[in-house]
């Protein structure tokens, strides 16, 4: 018995893991740092080979990153729905 309450409790910490990386995950947290690195990395790039406005430049790209990661929650919940029913 006492087995099977140490395998309940190592289900539980696992399961508590995933949640708090899930969380992660979809957090607007790490959206905003992944577009705040990807805008800092294309205007060091563009800066880097000279094309003009580099900084302004890169918001367009930084911008398209920020709405497709809010997007890909959907198209994943579609892209299910339509695979549920194949199987």
């Amino acid at each position: 018995m006492e087995d099977f309450q140490k395998e309940i409790e190592k289900l539980k910490a696992r399961n508590r893991e995933v949640e708090v990386n899930k969380a992660w995950e979809t957090s607007i947290t790490r959206r905003t740092i992944l577009s705040l690195l990807t805008y800092i990395a294309i205007g060091a790039y563009l800066q880097a080979i000279q094309i003009p406005n580099p900084w302004l430049s890169a918001i367009v790209p930084a911008i398209a990153f920020m709405i497709s990661t809010l997007a890909l929650p959907y198209i994943k919940a579609i892209w299910l729905k339509i695979h549920k029913h194949e199987n």
